[in-house]
């Protein structure tokens, strides 16, 4: 059933939630096993997640000597390559305890716009959640050309959510909500609601930024929100550091209500 509201998270029966580079690269590894921990406890509880995860290219940085993200895409895709395997292996060893096994799910936006490639990728994670089998999600940066940078995958979770009906989608980032402004600001309010028909024009939201490790921000997490809603699913955008909560319906973050009068789930028509 889809979640109308934060408390809907509880109970859900399949839910998408994505986390950013920086969330969990470099000094900040160390959050994968809390995010894989709450994750866990959303599978003993028999909803099915879905886990969209940046961090390839940031990962694999150190092991080619980077300091920052590198600018060619030749060089993004070689520390992509190196980064996916050592990410997906943290994954795994952080479910390990749990009982639970990763499977890993690449995909690009020709994948989406291609019938029988949403076909294939559809039926393909929906056997992994038959199969209980977690399935961790993320762009072949590999193999992928200006989609490389394509909001550090909150549009990706959008149309994944889209792609399996999930029932909620969670955006996991830097801060705890989203603003009215950027949260640095003085007189910036956090947004506790914002609903399916709401006007968003007057609110700044900044825009896509990249970083040392990637690529996203406030504005690419609100235009996948309001994508996922439009389709009915409702979306929560909180920080990382509160995914435990979040998973579990507490009154954290920005909740985008869920279209009513959304087209049929599970459909990729935008």
């Amino acid at each position: 059933m889809t979640a109308r509201d934060r408390a809907g998270l509880a109970v859900a029966r399949r839910i998408v939630v994505k986390v950013g580079s920086s969330s969990i690269s470099g000094e900040s590894s160390w959050r994968i096993p809390m995010i894989v921990k709450a994750l866990a406890d959303a599978h003993r509880r028999g909803t099915e997640v879905l886990l969209v995860s940046s961090g390839a290219i940031a990962t694999g940085m150190p092991f080619l000597e980077l300091d920052s993200r590198p600018t060619d895409l030749a060089t993004q895709q070689a520390a992509a390559a190196v980064g996916q395997n050592v990410l997906v292996f943290r994954y795994q060893e952080a479910l390990r305890p749990f009982g639970i096994v990763a499977g890993q799910v690449l995909l690009t936006a020709g994948d989406f716009e291609d019938p029988t490639h949403r076909s294939n990728a559809q039926r393909a994670i929906e056997r992994l959640l038959g199969l209980r089998i977690l399935p961790i999600i993320n762009e072949n940066d590999t193999v992928a050309t200006h989609e490389i940078r394509f909001g550090d995958n909150d549009r990706l979770a959008a149309l994944v959510a889209k792609l399996v009906a999930a029932d909620a989608l969670v955006l996991l980032s830097d801060v705890d909500s989203l603003y009215t402004k950027p949260p640095t600001e003085p007189d910036a309010e956090p947004l506790a609601v914002i609903a399916h028909d709401a006007d968003l024009g007057e609110l700044e939201f900044g825009s896509t930024v990249v970083n040392s490790v990637g690529t996203g921000g406030a504005a690419t997490k609100v235009s996948a929100a309001r994508l996922a809603a439009g389709a009915g699913i409702g979306v929560l955008v909180t920080s990382a550091d509160r995914v435990g909560e979040a998973l579990t319906g507490a009154e954290i973050g920005t909740w985008f209500e869920p279209s009513p009068g959304a087209v049929p789930l599970g459909t990729l028509s935008e």
